[in-house]
């Protein structure tokens, strides 16, 4: 009995700077001879006497007397972290990480960026850094927060291949838009936002759908003169009886009178799923990393490929990572401006700014 209460307390002292804790060493003992839960009592004390001793030992004379008694200390190697292998791995991998520039990237933000990096690395391929800032209205970009990105991967040691920006360019999205109206695959929509969510509860189509792909080019291009906001959308046919109402010829574009953009003033701006999935396609995408909340962006983004006759990208997806007391973007910028709030690089938000 004591040679064993003597080998798990070296062991235990060992690998913890010549201490050995005689709870430890209980713990241990119970687990290799648990008939002896039962004298508890007893066993103690002999436990405390042998830990004492052997706390008195150098680290040198530990090991010597563990090797007396015929031990080696197992040292254990650390884990080398593995990178899991990507599925369908044909030619360079290319991927990208996405944020919204409005404002700095949080510790949520840090799970894809770095995981985007970690798979490229793996495969040496292809590392896009693409500023998702088509919404001039809601989540309004922050000039500066497109330079805090780039310094906050830096800090993060991720490298971007290429850097691109949605909102520049626009008229590469008009022009695939105005290519899908001539495939069938896309219309204008003019119809009441309150009859149109009637008739797509119903699985029924509006009138707007079966009008002929002539008409349709005309009434896209009058939403960027004649149309005013709410006024027309322009919709992806898709199914309309789909089991998901949220797929049901979802919306491509919308008009914004007045654009808050730092970058840009048009009036025309795509929806992300448009954007996106034009984007991953002209720069040869082929895995992306999506949150399990977009989920649903495959199946829209999948009407546009299919009419195109495109492969779509492997996709993987990643839970959401939310910390307690942490807030949004939105939240966040409402906060500061109200003096709420320091800054962005207030230690509250969890960003990667007040960290660094």
């Amino acid at each position: 009995m004591k040679d064993k209460i003597l080998k798990h307390a070296l062991l235990n002292a060992i690998s913890y700077k010549g201490k050995a804790s005689a709870k430890v060493v209980l713990n241990k003992l119970l687990s290799e001879l648990p008939h002896l839960k039962d004298k508890i009592k007893v066993i103690i004390k002999d436990i405390e006497k042998v830990v004492k001793e052997v706390n008195k030992l150098s680290h040198e004379e530990q090991k010597n007397q563990l090797e007396s008694l015929g031990i080696k200390q197992e040292i254990k190697k650390p884990q080398e972290r593995q990178i899991p292998d990507l599925i369908n791995v044909k030619n360079k991998v290319v991927m990208r990480f996405a944020p919204n520039p409005n404002g700095p990237l949080s510790l949520g933000h840090c799970r894809p960026a770095l995981w985007n990096w970690f798979f490229v690395q793996k495969y040496k391929g292809t590392y896009i850094l693409r500023f998702d800032d088509t919404d001039p209205k809601v989540k309004i970009p922050i000039k500066e927060a497109y330079d805090w990105i780039k310094e906050d991967l830096v800090w993060l040691g991720v490298k971007p291949t290429k850097i691109v920006i949605q909102s520049s360019r626009l008229k590469t999205y008009y022009k695939y838009a105005e290519e899908l109206i001539k495939l069938d695959g896309a219309y204008v929509c003019t119809c009441s936002p309150e009859s149109w969510k009637k008739l797509v509860d119903s699985k029924k189509p509006c009138i707007c759908r079966s009008l002929k792909k002539e008409e349709n080019l005309k009434r896209f291009k009058s939403m960027f003169k004649t149309y005013k906001e709410g006024e027309a959308v322009l919709r992806i046919k898709t199914d309309i009886s789909h089991p998901n109402p949220a797929i049901r010829d979802w919306p491509a574009f919308r008009i914004v009178d007045k654009s808050n953009h730092p970058l840009s003033k048009e009036k025309v701006w795509p929806l992300l799923n448009f954007a996106s999935a034009i984007d991953d396609h002209e720069f040869k995408v082929t895995h992306i990393l999506r949150g399990i909340d977009l989920s649903i962006s495959d199946d829209r983004q999948k009407y546009i490929y299919n009419y195109f006759k495109w492969t779509y990208p492997e996709t993987m997806y990643n839970g959401k990572l939310l910390v307690s007391g942490i807030k949004s973007s939105s939240e966040a910028r409402e906060m500061i401006s109200k003096g709420e709030l320091s800054g962005w690089d207030d230690p509250r938000l969890g960003t990667i700014k007040a960290l660094r």
